[in-house]
């Protein structure tokens, strides 16, 4: 599993030649509801064992959540469940609202 910034996934997501990787929102209904990247899938965290087979294990996952910590339990997961290319993004959706997206409703 790979550590992310904010302003590193702002530009791998900017990046055409690039394939985009699988945004995965890993927390609770209220918070995705309240703030989330554009284009994110929601999964919440309880639901990942059961659902994990609903992902391409080759392709690039980003695992988010409030600040990290639940999302990097989520792309350890994973990643010891033979996904290839797990990244947790470090900071969360908190830090990207801090770094790459100042107007992002945060809590």
């Amino acid at each position: 599993m790979q550590q992310l910034l904010p302003a590193q996934l702002a530009e791998w997501l900017a990046d055409a030649g690039r394939p985009q990787p699988l945004l995965l929102d890993v927390r609770e209904p209220w918070e995705f509801e309240l703030c989330h990247l554009a284009g994110a899938q929601h999964m919440p965290m309880h639901l990942v064992p059961l659902r994990s087979q609903e992902l391409d294990p080759e392709r690039d996952i980003v695992v988010i959540c409030h600040h990290g910590a639940r999302s990097m339990q989520v792309a350890m997961f994973l990643e010891n469940r033979g996904f290839a290319s797990v990244h947790n993004l470090s900071g969360g959706v908190n830090g990207w609202a801090m770094n790459v997206e100042p107007a992002m409703r945060r809590y």
